[in-house]
């Protein structure tokens, strides 16, 4: 488990040095897209004044989009230079950056009403993260994630083949989810009202003028679609606790 943790800390500081938004490809124009897509799945359903983990916060990315529900955010992250990044970009009087080990987060139980994140569960020991997340969420709290789908062809060469997955900047131990296996461990560890739905076709390297129409025909009919949708580009989670 050190070693995993190791590894994370290390991945956040080649993020910073080779650009955390070049690596997670959310600054070319599709990027950018994908990025507000993900941005109202994850903060649609947040009310005012709850009380938010967002694990996994990075650079601070999406914790600028959620702070504007008003909403009281904890952003962690193990990476104390992802953070420092953080801080400097993200300043609000509602969200405190906070060093944290998704393992064994130092909050009391019962203490979230949300827990938020985008591409951040397939760096985890997943069985682990899912036991503590669900020790600090309150009964009636959900969670949201934004993971990517390892039926999608792409994704799975570039989880599972090494030497692309260091080429590509990715961690050595991220990885993504067969979303079935997901819902039966979400299930394992006692959430509820679990809905795991494959969505985005939308590549990072779409051309501008593409985007309109590839977001449209992805929205409108291939995500819609039985079959086909199981091989979009991510996965978007929703589950509570009782």
């Amino acid at each position: 488990m050190e070693e995993r943790l190791e590894h994370e800390i290390a991945h956040g500081k080649y993020l910073v040095e080779h650009g955390a938004g070049e690596v997670w490809n959310w600054e070319s124009p599709a990027g950018k897209e994908r990025w507000r897509r993900r941005v109202k799945m994850l903060t649609e359903f947040i009310q005012a004044d709850s009380v938010v983990l967002e694990l996994g916060c990075g650079t601070g990315y999406f914790t600028k989009e959620i702070i504007k529900t008003d909403a009281k955010v904890t952003a962690i992250d193990i990476s104390p230079d992802l953070l420092a990044v953080a801080r400097e970009q993200v300043r609000a009087s509602n969200v405190t950056f906070m060093e944290e080990n998704a393992y064994r987060m130092t909050f009391s139980d019962n203490y979230f009403d949300y827990i938020i994140g985008s591409s951040v569960l397939h760096h985890l020991d997943i069985p682990k993260a899912l036991s503590e997340m669900f020790r600090v969420l309150k009964p009636g709290g959900r969670i949201a994630f934004t993971e990517p789908n390892m039926m999608n062809p792409q994704i799975a060469i570039q989880k599972n083949i090494p030497y692309i997955k260091r080429k590509l900047g990715d961690s050595p131990d991220e990885t993504a989810f067969f979303r079935w296996r997901l819902r039966k461990l979400l299930r394992s560890y006692g959430f509820v009202d679990i809905a795991i739905r494959p969505f985005d076709f939308l590549h990072p390297a779409t051309p501008v003028k593409m985007i309109p129409f590839i977001s449209g025909i992805g929205l409108s009919i291939i995500e819609k679609c039985p079959i086909v949708k199981e091989i979009s580009g991510s996965l978007f989670i929703k589950a509570s606790k009782q």
